[in-house]
């Protein structure tokens, strides 16, 4: 969940690291750090800071001259957030240098080892482990000192490694963690996300776990963590540096939120067959004889996606009449599952770096499992994993909640469904049906943004809740899930999703009028199932806001959206509950591009 940036060249490093660290700060925020390598006296030079990377930058001095280095902004996992315990890490000679994405799980045990033959431990961290390991070995090379410590290393890791000793590379590695390397003209750089690379170079190589990597300033090499080399072949990155720039808006989110209909438009282009009334996939790597045999599908993600996974399970089951699920990935891959050759499995994650997906995935590979990716980042691990699968489209999102690829991963559910439906028994004139209202969605979403100023008065006078109960039925009950935890992420109330017909079950007893319920109202075959609860909310003096395709009499605010088929109307009425968590963490002067104990891609378990 942290970001690592490095350089090596001629230019001088301190600016483009933090540069570098700024475009990462979404990864990972509570510290940050800097380390460079001096040209003329060969020594480390390293400022570090608790806090944001603006705080960082204010002390690192103006001399702070150096052509190579590393650099790090921090999520903790292994002890608070402090000066000390933020990255790079130092050995006491101030030689080596280490910054390290992931969690080193046998820590402690390496610890207490080295603590028995004398290394004192200046920080409270697992990556301090890594440091003396590399320090301490009498390896030749820098190469193979940090082959010898990855070797005694059990856990997850992404690192980038300096030597005062060898100062003219940087060693990197990864095994779950992602590491890109960024190939420039007689410089060279590094990072765990190809944000911090794209305003200086598109050529990118993306490690695979187990691998390693020398940089100099001229050349890259590649090779397996037993030594053997690899061939890497740079891959030119699709998005452009302005795509990570706010935008003329005041938060990444606001700019994500309302580049929907666009995003849309993208995830649609090019798939639709109008002839047959049904959407190519190129992708999937399955032709239609392994698509009819499929007898289940079982979708995988953890937080958004999982919600994205459970309007796509709807789509798919109703519309291919495959039997279909989903599920955390992060339960998945504990419960010992049966794995069914007749299952096709897919994997929902917004980066493709998701550690519980991607371990999901590796461990369903193992089994002999067929699984498809629904993934945002091009070439990422998940999609490099799996069988085959879709790209969503969405274009970066940098802002930690994510609003834009959650609606892109829904509508590439669509699409899937579609494909599957059209193969099995969804005939030509609902596949046109349905197709005609994907065309419509990017218009509609335009709509429903256009209402911004009305659901920032809605906000405002629900701001002041301590709690907010999130209903809907069937289709809409992911929306509510969603919708609450979007809430939960950037306002921090209290938030709860129930099923509508769950709500006499138990929840009802929390009705009250300090107790605000949002209603999902969906103009469908449950409307007046839905309004049913509607009346067992107001009998109790409840308050409701509906989100509905039509006014509702018993809410005391309705936000109308437009009309859609049935299949695809929950991902127009997630949009404004979108604003609606937005306005009310602005309300409340939350940071809610970066909100508290959260980062935006989980890399660790």
């Amino acid at each position: 969940m942290c970001g690592i940036v490095g350089y090596i060249g001629k230019r001088d490093v301190a600016p483009l690291l933090l540069e570098g660290l700024q475009r990462l700060e979404y990864r990972g925020y509570d510290s940050a750090g800097i380390v460079v390598n001096t040209p003329k006296s060969g020594a480390l030079k390293m400022v570090k800071a608790k806090g944001r990377v603006r705080d960082l930058e204010a002390r690192v001095p103006k001399r702070f001259a150096g052509t190579t280095g590393i650099a790090h902004t921090r999520w903790a996992t292994h002890g608070a957030p402090s000066d000390i315990n933020s990255h790079p890490h130092l050995d006491p000679e101030n030689k080596v240098a280490v910054v390290h994405n992931g969690i080193v799980d046998n820590a402690s045990e390496l610890r207490a080892k080295l603590e028995a033959d004398g290394v004192v431990f200046a920080s409270e961290t697992d990556t301090e482990v890594i440091t003396h390991l590399i320090a301490r070995s009498q390896a030749a090379t820098l190469e193979e000192k940090v082959r010898e410590a990855l070797k005694v290393i059990e856990g997850t890791y992404g690192i980038a490694v300096m030597h005062a000793e060898f100062a003219d590379r940087i060693v990197v590695a990864r095994n779950g963690s992602p590491v890109v390397l960024g190939i420039g003209e007689k410089e060279m750089f590094v990072a765990s996300d190809v944000a911090a690379l794209i305003t200086h170079t598109r050529q990118v190589v993306t490690l695979d776990d187990g691998e390693m990597a020398t940089l100099k300033a001229d050349e890259f090499r590649t090779y397996t963590t037993s030594g053997t080399t690899t061939t890497a072949t740079p891959e030119t990155v699709e998005w452009e540096a302005a795509s990570y720039d706010m935008g003329g808006h005041d938060t990444y989110m606001h700019k994500e939120i309302s580049e929907q209909p666009d995003a849309v438009d993208r995830v649609l282009r090019g798939r639709i067959d109008d002839r047959f009334n049904t959407v190519h996939l190129g992708g999937l790597n399955l032709d239609p004889r392994e698509a009819r045999g499929i007898r289940r599908v079982k979708i995988l993600g953890c937080g958004t996606s999982y919600h994205a996974g459970l309007i796509g399970a709807g789509l798919i089951e109703g519309m291919a009449r495959i039997p279909a699920d989903a599920e955390p990935a992060s339960e998945f891959r504990y419960r010992n599952p049966v794995v069914d050759p007749d299952t096709l499995y897919i994997a929902v994650s917004q980066s493709g770096e998701t550690y519980d997906v991607l371990a999901a995935v590796q461990e369903l590979k193992r089994k002999g499992a067929r699984v498809l990716g629904v993934v945002n980042v091009v070439g990422s691990a998940i999609a490099r994993e799996a069988d085959g699968g879709v790209y969503v489209h969405a274009g970066p999102e940098v802002c930690v909640v994510s609003t834009k690829c959650f609606t892109n991963t829904v509508v590439a559910f669509a699409l899937l469904a579609v494909h599957l439906g059209r193969i099995r028994d969804l005939s030509v004139t609902d596949g046109k049906r349905i197709i005609e209202g994907l065309r419509k969605l990017p218009a509609q979403i335009q709509e429903i943004l256009a209402q911004e100023e009305d659901i920032k008065k809605l906000a405002a006078e629900y701001a002041d809740a301590k709690s907010m109960m999130f209903i809907g039925r069937v289709r809409g009950y992911p929306v509510a899930l969603e919708a609450s935890l979007k809430l939960k992420e950037i306002s921090y109330i209290h938030a709860e999703a129930y099923p509508a017909s769950e709500l006499k079950h138990g929840p009802l007893a929390l009705i009250e009028p300090s107790l605000p319920t949002v209603a999902i109202v969906p103009d469908d075959d449950l409307l007046e199932k839905n309004r049913a609860a509607l009346e067992e909310i107001k009998a109790r003096s409840g308050r409701i806001l509906a989100v509905a395709h039509r006014e509702q009499e018993k809410a005391d605010h309705t936000i109308v959206v437009p009309k859609n088929e049935d299949e695809l109307d929950p991902i127009l009425m997630g949009i404004p509950l979108q604003l609606l968590a937005y306005h009310t963490a602005l309300a409340l002067g939350r940071d809610i591009d970066k909100p508290r104990n959260l980062a935006k891609s989980v890399t660790v378990e």
